[in-house]
């Protein structure tokens, strides 16, 4: 790599969409990295990350596209994430899941990686999907240095 050359951070999102356990859709794009989420790396790799690991996948009802300098989620839906794996060099992909039981009514248009200290990652907004009983939601969202 030449001094002109730069390592550009993005995102992968995946959805699977079930009902009734059968997979109805399968969604993949790529997502926007928010300016809070490279302020957390630089703090990170000073040493200065407490609370900066991604543990939380968020849901959301604003259908707006994604800002550099987005901060949170509309009237969101937040739980743990599954777990996480290096799927190859400079990526990180974390697996997700949303139960039938979990978020029920909600018009889910948007989608957030979330950092312990609550900072938002990544987002990506995708067409509504209406969530209801017999639906589940499950996926991945990767990262790539």
């Amino acid at each position: 790599m030449n001094a002109t050359e730069t390592i550009a951070l993005r995102g992968s999102l995946l959805i699977n969409i079930r009902r009734s356990g059968v997979l109805i859709d399968c969604w993949r794009d790529d997502n926007m990295i928010m300016v809070g989420a490279r302020t957390a790396l630089a703090q990170l790799i000073a040493g200065d990350g407490a609370g900066k690991t991604i543990n939380r996948i968020g849901v959301g009802t604003n259908g707006s596209g994604p800002t550099p300098d987005d901060t949170d989620l509309t009237a969101p839906f937040i739980k743990n994430l599954q777990g996480h794996s290096y799927p190859g060099p400079g990526r990180v992909q974390f697996d997700w899941r949303l139960e039938t039981t979990e978020a029920n009514g909600k018009v889910i248009r948007e989608f957030g990686l979330i950092a312990a200290d609550s900072t938002l990652f990544a987002r990506k907004t995708r067409a509504p999907i209406e969530k209801a009983d017999d639906i589940s939601l499950d996926g991945t969202w990767t990262i790539i240095f």
